[in-house]
This record gives structure tokens, sequence and C-alpha cells, in this order.
């Protein structure tokens, strides 16, 4: 055992280390996790493009990879720097771990600290699988439902007034905790909470698949929301059962101030494209 560069090195013959490689070949050991997930999603949306949703067994051959998912397979630890929550007012920064993208599908990990927000955002024409690899967070999601909008009146003030064109009527999907390990989330262009926000309970890194990714050129962008009670509008001449708290008024908002995402280096293993 010698010293390089502060770094402890381990000298092995080299007889021996062709030896092992040798054996670890013939045996066929398994790629990592990481690559199982990518040669899975280069099948699972070949052929699809925006608002094409995967067939349930292709969705379900997806899930089932990502539902195997360790933080130690992708390099994480909740003792990582963007993990921890500093005393800085404000919300705290969210990192992005990039580790692929294509015109078909993009695959990320994005890292909170305890208190940190992903405000309630849309997935124009994707369909998207969450997997929770640690911590606690709440997640609320709502789908669109179609009401036309001249049937819609306020009833905030005295008298009638329009509605805001960017107000719309959604329907609650989820509003609960999830804590890691529980099953991979997956969402549709029109169905499975399309629009979600995320906030966390504990510090907690979220494994994002997005089928296709977001992409300004092609139209997919990213539109924020702000929800508001059922009780703030009245739908007239439209019947729908349990309105209040299970739907909500969502309207299109500028990119929240306070919402900071800060690009991070992924030390995970490499995905090799072949």
């Amino acid at each position: 055992m010698r010293i390089e560069g502060g770094k402890v090195a381990v000298e092995m013959p080299r007889s021996s280390s062709r030896k092992g490689r040798r054996r670890k070949k013939e045996a066929g050991a398994p790629p990592p996790a990481v690559q199982r997930l990518f040669e899975t999603c280069r099948e699972v949306f070949f052929g699809c493009a925006a608002g094409v949703v995967p067939s349930p067994e292709d969705v379900g051959q997806l899930k089932a990879v990502l539902d195997d998912m360790k933080p130690a397979d992708v390099g994480l630890a909740q003792t990582l720097p963007y993990f921890l929550k500093d005393n800085a007012k404000g919300a705290p920064p969210v990192a992005y771990l990039h580790l692929y993208e294509c015109d078909k599908f993009s695959i990320g990990i994005f890292c909170l600290p305890p208190s940190a927000v992903i405000p309630l955002h849309n997935h124009p024409g994707m369909t998207v699988f969450s997997k929770i690899l640690f911590g606690s967070m709440h997640i609320k999601s709502y789908d669109w439902v179609d009401v036309p909008q001249n049937s819609v009146e306020t009833e905030t003030t005295s008298h009638s007034c329009e509605i805001p064109p960017k107000v719309k009527l959604a329907k609650l999907k989820k509003n609960s905790v999830f804590s890691a390990p529980c099953e991979t989330s997956v969402l549709y262009p029109m169905a499975g909470g399309n629009l979600h926000c995320f906030t966390a309970i504990t510090s907690c890194a979220v494994l994002d698949v997005l089928g296709p990714p977001y992409s300004d050129a092609e139209g997919r962008h990213c539109t924020y929301y702000k929800d508001f009670p059922y009780s703030s509008f009245s739908v007239d001449k439209i019947s729908m059962a349990g309105e209040e708290g299970e739907h909500a008024w969502l309207e299109e908002i500028d990119k929240p101030d306070d919402f900071v995402v800060v690009g991070a280096k992924y030390f995970g293993p490499k995905i090799v494209v072949q």
C-alpha cells in the first residue's frame, strides 16, 4: 500500500486483476440499476410522442424498474450538502441532478432539503414517473376539468364580474404525505394528477422520468399555477358531485420568485449510451 496525492492506493498483482476481470465477465454481471433504467426508458418511449401514452405493459415494466431503485443506485446519501437546510430566510433552493435527456425522454433527480417546495406546475403531453428515493413529502395534484368558460361567474364580491381568462377548474387527485419506500407515482397527459406540487417534510430525493421532456420549441412549456377553493367561484348549469374539497380553481401565474433550482453534479454510476 502506498500514498498517491493524499489518497490510499492498494496495489494488486496484475495477473490477479486480469483474472478478476475475466471471472466478472464470464459471470455476466448485471448492469447497474441506472443503466437498466435508461435501457427500459429507451424501449418504452421509442415509439411515443407528446400526448402518446405507452402501453399498460410498458408502463408496468418501467414502474417495476423504478420501484426497485435505491438511493445508492444513483450515488445519493442524505448527508450530501444539497439536502441540508441552511438558516437563510425564504424557501431553500432545490438541486437538480441531470442524468440523461433526448427528444423522447429525460431522467433526473430533484434533491429537496426540509421545507423546500416545487410549486404547482403542469406536464403538457407527458407521461411522468416519480420515485421517492428517500424522505417524506406532501404531494398535491390535480387534473383539468372541462367547463365552458361562459358558464363561470365569481362569488367573491357582491357584484358579478368575469372570471380571469387564466383560471380553470381542476379535480383534486392527491393531497397526502408520501414516505419512502413507496411505489412509483405515474401521471398521464390527461389523468393521474398531471399538475402537481411537492413540499418536503424531511430532506428527500425524487427520481423523475419524463416522456417526452419539456420543450419550448415544441410547445411543451412548464406553467405554474395557484389554487383557490372551489367555493371561490360558481358554475352555472354545471352539476358536480362533491365539489368542495374535491375541486379547485387553478390560476396560471409566473414562475414564483422564491422557487430556485440549481444544477448539481451527479456522482452516481454513469449511463452508457450505445
